[in-house]
């Protein structure tokens, strides 16, 4: 099978060759991101063998216009912004795996509960710009696009495995290859942990185990091709939402407070996929692509810990006590934050070479749905323990179902003008129909309350690159930016749309220079409300409209490989500044012009400098950091630092040693043991991970 199956690309989604089966991307290469009508970046397997993390945070920080809002510390719920799409539970932006919708339900609840496993990823795109409307829905800030594992072209296997402090381990193993026409992959991908905290009065563990499976099948023809992929996953992880007071926060950063002993996440994920490719002539492919994904989860949790926070920061005794198990109290609500989402639909490319011009036409019905039903439990906590009281009806907003159905179309040319100037012209249209259905009995029998919205979206954008020379680039690009409502919109709102611009230089020669600046014009802000992530308003359910707004920024990214006798010195840097404002005073909200947007930072700067020996010894360092951020608008005029979290500055060290078939390694993440309170949502004062140290193995055969 010389050919793949599918390696889209940005730039039109035509398809090329590759070593494997099939790799299904968006951007490509490493060095295809640096020639793009637009701007793209790669991740590829090369650096996440040397980050050996299954964290994508700590792989997103070294992205330029990346945002992350850390968590948990393992990434398992990642909060990812990309330039004017903020990061609040990844909901801004089109989250992919191997070019399909992979958030729960994108359009009626796009907030990434769950987040491939990136352990068995091959390899993280990450696009920006005019071709970023191909893909969809979330066109303003970027597109998270996950590569898995492909299907080797020859029988074969890998084993890596990693352990380390906490008991954390991280394996993955596959195997597979080829039987006459066809080809197989069998993988798993294995994390866990003990966690890095402690709860008060207890020996729980505050971790996670998590285990994933995937299996994908494949037939190639002369002029036609079929791919199947098959994957399950489930997790269970000990966290919780309540974070920590300041003062406790300072005294001991990894405690966790008794009242979230019982706290406690399950899910389980399913998704399934099929990519059918006909060569019709030499010069018109279609690619169709059929997925189904549901996911479903209970997190157990306390319910309004968020207030006992705030009291316990004003210093009120009474609420620390509580918080620390000296003072009794009645009538705990513990959640069972119960949530089904299903999605699935059918999507039609149709790739067409005209010589100069590389047309991509396609179309795509989708459908996803969100069932909320989530009933409470009674707990009162009396000398420090948590006894149980009561069970209650679920009623209101526990009780809802929302839904939405999408059709997508798109056409995008690439059009090589001149050789040295390329142009990419897209337009996307996006139709969307949201219900919510809210019951007022468990049974479903009385409709408390419905909503509904109708909108549709017509989406243009142009980029262009013009090579000045064979070392120097220009780049430009303009386009229509837009993030659907969701499930608890109503007829009378907007939804957030955006007018984007980017202009750049690149570089490519022995070093890869490229600076790009980039701007956002908001006319309706939209925040995703949340327990996880209020809007800033206090809201937690539905949506919430900041008005006007304006984000404007600059990328820049420097990279070689020095040779130096028998070593080689590879240096990548990169550097992202943010302004992100209310540009328009807005008294239905009280924000005013200037008030500094949410989760965004203003600096954040990353750099991997490596020392490699031809002995096949290599030792790298891997520096992050990001500056504090805004946790909700305007905190720049509320002088209030419970508004804001702390910046941080961290440093990983790996060394990797290679033997014939295998390489050895070890990890230190944190070096200096930098710990900061990184986010203060959901509830309070969170820390990121402490020093840990871990050792591993990586075996091909």
């Amino acid at each position: 099978m010389a050919t793949a199956i599918a390696a889209a690309v940005a730039s039109g989604g035509a398809y090329a060759a590759n070593h494997e089966i099939e790799e299904i991307t968006i951007v490509g290469s490493t060095e295809d991101a640096r020639v793009l009508a637009g701007s793209g970046s790669v991740i590829d397997y090369e650096q996440m063998q040397i980050q050996a993390t299954g964290d994508i945070n700590r792989l997103l920080k070294t992205v330029p216009g990346v945002y992350i809002l850390e968590e948990d510390g393992y990434g398992l719920r990642p909060n990812i912004g990309i330039r004017g799409a903020t990061s609040e539970r990844s909901a801004k932006i089109t989250l992919m795996e191997d070019g399909v919708l992979i958030a729960p339900a994108p359009y009626s609840n796009p907030e990434a509960y769950y987040f491939p496993t990136t352990l068995r990823m091959r390899s993280i795109e990450v696009l920006k710009g005019a071709p970023l409307l191909r893909y969809g829905p979330q066109t303003t800030g970027g597109a998270v696009n996950l590569v898995s594992t492909p299907i080797p072209e020859q029988d074969s296997g890998n084993l890596n495995l990693a352990y380390g402090q906490n008991n954390e381990v991280n394996l993955l193993t596959n195997y597979g290859g080829q039987v006459g026409a066809f080809g197989y992959l069998l993988e798993t991908s294995q994390r866990r942990s003990d966690g890095y905290k402690d709860i008060d009065r207890s020996s729980a563990n505050t971790g996670f185990d998590l285990q994933d499976y995937v299996a994908k099948l494949a037939w190639e023809g002369e002029r036609q091709s079929v791919l199947l992929k098959a994957q399950y996953s489930k997790e269970t992880s000990d966290e919780t939402y309540l974070g920590l007071t300041d003062v406790d926060f300072d005294r001991d950063d990894v405690r966790r407070y008794g009242l979230s002993r019982i706290d406690k996440m399950d899910n389980d994920h399913q998704g399934y996929n099929a990519v059918y490719r006909l060569a019709l002539n030499e010069s018109v492919s279609m690619t169709t692509t059929g997925y189904y994904n549901k996911f479903s989860r209970d997190w157990f949790k306390l319910d309004g810990g968020g207030a006992l926070i705030d009291a316990g920061n004003e210093g009120e005794a009474y609420a620390l006590g509580v918080l620390r198990g000296t003072e009794d109290i009645d009538g705990l609500r513990y959640k069972h934050n119960n949530r089904d989402y299903e999605s699935y639909g059918l999507e039609v490319n149709f790739d067409v070479n005209l010589g100069a011009h590389q047309l991509a036409l396609g179309v795509r019905p989708h459908d996803d749905e969100m069932d909320r039903f989530q009933p409470v439990e009674i707990y009162d906590q009396v000398d420090g323990e948590l006894v149980f009281d009561d069970n209650l009806r679920h009623a209101g907003s526990d009780n809802r179902k929302e839904t939405a159905k999408a059709l997508s179309l798109w056409a995008v040319d690439s059009w090589q003008v001149t050789d040295a100037l390329a142009v990419n012209l897209a337009l996307r249209y996006e139709d969307v129909q949201t219900r919510r259905k809210q019951y007022a009995d468990p049974e479903r029998r009385e409709l408390a309350s419905q909503r509904r919205a109708d909108y549709d979206e017509w989406l243009p954008g142009a980029s262009l690159t013009y090579d000045l020379d064979s070392s120097w680039q220009l780049l430009a690009g303009v386009h229509r930016g837009f993030a659907p409502l969701g499930g608890g919109a109503t007829q009378n709102e907007d939804p957030e749309t955006s007018t984007n611009f980017e202009a750049g230089l690149r570089y490519r020669g022995s070093w890869f220079v490229e600076a790009i600046g980039f701007y956002s014009d908001f006319d309706d802000k939209v925040e995703y409300c949340s327990n996880a992530n209020p809007c800033s308003n206090g809201q937690t359910s539905g949506s919430f409209n900041t008005g006007k707004a304006e984000i404007a920024g600059l990328e820049l990214q420097v990279g070689s490989a020095l040779e130096m006798g028998s070593f080689t010195f590879p240096v990548e840097l990169m550097y992202t500044y943010t302004d992100a404002t209310i540009s328009k005073d807005n008294p239905s909200n009280g924000f005013e012009d200037g008030d500094k947007l949410a989760a965004i930072p203003e600096n954040s700067f990353s750099a991997r400098i490596g020392v490699e020996s031809a002995i096949g010894w290599n030792n790298y360092a891997v520096v992050k950091y990001t500056d504090d951020m805004c946790m909700s608008v305007g905190c720049n005029n509320s002088g209030d630092r419970y508004d804001r979290n702390q910046d941080l500055l961290v440093v990983d060290y790996i060394s990797r040693y290679a033997l014939q078939q295998a390489t050895l390694f070890l990890k230190v993440e944190n070096v200096f043991d930098e710990v900061a309170i990184v986010s203060r949502l959901p509830d309070g004062a969170r820390p990121n991970k402490p020093r840990t140290a871990s050792v591993g193995v990586e075996w091909s055969f």
